[in-house]
C-alpha cells in the first residue's frame, strides 16, 4: 500500500500475484490454436457453402448459376484448392515466427487493472469543479445541496470526494485501519471499461487498419498493369466467385494482403494471443463470407455492413473490376475517394452473363 496515494484521497491499488495463463485446449498452446482456428473455421465454412454449391440449394439466393461456374471462370477447383493450401502454409509459418516475438501471457493482474481504471475515472472527478466553473457553475455549492437526497453524486460533482466511503486493511504490523473505497459506480464503470470498452476499441482499430491496408495495395495492383498482370490477375481468374476461392491468390499477393496486413493489425492494435485468435479467425470468416457467392437474407455478416457478397462479386465481374476495392469489412475508403460502383442497377447485367453461360452449355 502506498501511504502517498491514500493521502491524496486515492484508494490504494491491490497486490497480485501472476501465474501462467493456462490454454484455453489443454494440449494446445493458445499461439498455436491461434493459428489452426482460422484454418478450420476457412475449410468447415466453405465446406459448408460447398455442399449448398454442388447440390443447388438456396438456388432463389445465388448470385450466379452453376452454368457461370462451369464457363466463366478460368482456373479449376483443384487448382484454386491448392493455391489457398499454400498460402495457409505460409501464413502458418509467419504466425509461428510472430508467435515467438508474443512473451508468454499470465493471469492474476485483472482486479489491479480494473483499481487502475477505477484511479483513473477518480482523477477524471477531481477535474469536474474546474470543468464546471469555467460555465459558471459552483460545484461546491451544488454538492452541499445535492448531498442530503444524492450523495453519490454530490460526492462526484465535489471532484470524486467520498469521505464515508472507506474498506478495513489490515498493516504490516498487524493493526486494521481504514482507507479510502472507490464508489461502486466508480468500480463498475472501471469493469466496463477494461473488460469491454478497450477491447472494443483495439477490434475496431485493428478493422480499420485492415481496411486501409487492404484497400490501397489492392487498388494499386488494379491501377498498376505489373502488379495486376503478375499478381493480382490470379485471384480475378474466378469471375464467378466461390466460398474457399476467398483465399485463391498468387502466393505474394496473399502474404502482403492478408498475412501481413492481419499480422500488423494485430500489432498495431496491441491485442493478446486470444484477442488475435477472434480477430483472425472472425477476418477470416468474414472473406469466405463476402465470396460466397450467395445473397441470403439470414446471413448477419451480409447486413452488418454494405461490404459483402453481392458488393465484392460486382468487383469480380469485368464490367465492376475498377471499383468496390474496400474489403474485407467497410466500404468507407470506396465512398470516400469515389470508387464505389455507380452503374446503377446491375440486374439486367448479371441476367445476361446468366443466359450467355447456359447457351455455352
Amino acid at each position: 500500500m502506498s501511504n502517498s496515494t491514500v493521502l491524496l484521497g486515492f484508494p490504494p491499488l491491490p497486490s497480485y500475484h501472476l501465474t501462467p495463463l493456462p490454454p484455453i485446449v489443454s494440449w494446445i498452446p493458445d499461439k498455436f490454436l491461434t493459428l489452426l482456428l482460422p484454418i478450420a473455421a476457412y475449410w468447415i465454412l466453405s465446406l459448408f457453402f460447398h455442399l449448398i454449391d454442388i447440390n443447388d440449394y438456396w438456388s432463389r439466393y445465388r448470385l450466379h448459376t452453376p452454368a457461370e461456374i462451369l464457363k466463366r471462370n478460368r482456373v479449376s477447383r483443384w487448382n484454386v484448392v491448392k493455391d489457398v493450401i499454400l498460402q495457409q502454409v505460409l501464413q502458418t509459418a509467419f504466425g509461428i515466427v510472430l508467435g515467438m516475438m508474443e512473451p508468454d501471457e499470465f493471469q492474476g493482474k485483472d482486479d489491479y487493472n480494473v483499481t487502475v481504471w477505477a484511479r483513473r475515472i477518480r482523477m477524471a472527478e477531481k477535474a469536474l469543479p474546474s470543468l464546471l466553473s469555467i460555465v459558471g457553475i459552483d460545484a461546491y455549492g451544488l454538492s452541499k445541496s445535492a448531498a442530503s437526497s444524492y450523495p453519490i453524486l454530490a460526492g462526484a460533482i465535489a471532484g470524486g470526494s467520498y469521505p464515508w466511503l472507506t474498506q478495513s486493511v489490515r498493516l504490516a504490523s498487524g493493526q486494521k485501519t481504514l482507507i479510502p473505497a472507490f464508489a461502486p459506480w466508480e468500480i463498475l464503470l472501471a469493469k466496463i471499461t477494461y473488460w469491454f470498452a478497450i477491447p472494443a476499441l483495439q477490434f475496431s482499430a485493428a478493422m480499420l487498419f485492415v481496411d486501409t491496408w487492404q484497400y490501397f495495395l489492392h487498388r494499386a495492383m488494379h491501377m498498376n498493369q505489373w502488379l495486376y498482370r503478375t499478381f493480382h490477375s490470379r485471384h480475378h481468374r474466378l469471375y464467378v466467385p466461390y466460398a474457399f476461392g476467398a483465399l485463391y491468390n498468387h502466393p505474394v499477393e496473399g502474404f502482403l494482403l492478408d498475412t501481413l496486413g492481419t499480422g500488423l493489425a494485430f500489432k498495431v492494435a496491441g491485442m493478446t494471443i486470444r484477442q488475435g485468435m477472434w480477430f483472425f479467425t472472425c477476418s477470416t470468416i468474414k472473406t469466405v463470407d463476402d465470396h460466397c457467392g450467395y445473397s441470403l437474407p439470414w446471413d448477419p455478416l451480409q447486413h452488418l455492413t454494405s461490404n459483402n457478397a453481392g458488393y465484392h462479386d460486382i468487383h469480380h465481374q469485368s464490367w465492376g473490376i475498377k471499383t468496390n476495392f474496400s474489403q474485407p469489412f467497410f466500404t468507407f475508403w470506396d465512398q470516400l475517394l469515389g470508387t464505389v460502383w455507380s452503374g446503377g442497377d446491375t440486374s439486367a447485367r448479371y441476367e445476361k452473363a446468366k443466359k450467355m453461360s447456359q447457351k455455352k452449355t
